[in-house]
Order: structure tokens, then C-alpha cells, then sequence
């Protein structure tokens, strides 16, 4: 097992649970993705460009997906949250039940389609 899967299975619950569901979608729609420990954190990769990352922040009581191109996303940003951060958005899910599929797979679809633009909007 790698050090991102490990992060993912010592999680608490309902955590643990989001981000296998996470995990099964992100690569269920993109079988080319890479899963890789970055920053401390599981981060996507395609190749050597960051796609988004899962995150369950010490203290907090949720999980975190963001997105590395989030400066460039224009599908859903009402569902996305910003909070004390300039430019990265995440998804934010408390509970499994708390995550529309339609709405996360629209994301990143749309960060899929901005992958290539980078982390800064120019």
C-alpha cells in the first residue's frame, strides 16, 4: 500500500467512507489519474500536473477535495468553498450523504478540462 492509501484507511468515520466513495469516482472517471502522497496529504496526479487533492484537516470535522486549476472552474462555484484561501476551492463533505454525484463529477469534469491552465488565473 501506498502512503496516500494509508492516510485514506487510518481515517475516522464517516471520513474514511467519504473518501473511499471520493476515490472510486475520481478514478472511476479517470482510470489514467495517479494516486500520490503529496504535501502530506493523498493528491491526484495526470503525469506531473496536480489534479486535486483529499484532505481531512486536523481538528475539522469534514473533508476536503480541492482543486489545484480551482482559479480557472466556472461549473458549481456556489458549491464550492474558499475560506481564508485566495485562490484554491474545495468541495467540503461532512457525510457521505452530504455529496451530490452529479455536482462532484460536473467538477471535475470541468477541472479535467482545466488541467493544463495551471494554478494561476493569467
Amino acid at each position: 500500500m501506498n502512503p496516500a492509501e494509508d492516510y485514506i484507511l487510518a481515517q475516522d468515520e464517516p471520513f474514511k467512507s467519504i473518501l473511499l466513495h471520493l476515490q472510486v469516482v475520481i478514478e472511476g472517471l479517470f482510470p489514467e489519474i495517479e494516486l500520490k502522497y503529496k504535501y502530506r496529504i493523498p493528491f491526484y496526479y495526470f503525469k506531473k500536473t496536480p489534479f486535486c487533492y483529499l484532505n481531512v484537516p486536523k481538528g475539522k470535522k469534514y473533508v476536503d477535495v480541492g482543486f489545484w486549476a480551482s482559479a480557472h472552474l466556472t461549473k458549481h462555484v456556489e458549491h464550492m468553498v474558499t475560506e481564508k484561501r485566495k485562490v484554491m476551492r474545495s468541495l467540503r463533505y461532512h457525510s457521505l450523504e452530504d455529496i451530490d454525484g452529479k455536482v462532484l463529477t460536473e467538477i471535475l469534469q470541468d477541472a479535467y478540462a482545466a488541467k493544463e491552465k495551471g494554478f494561476w488565473k493569467n
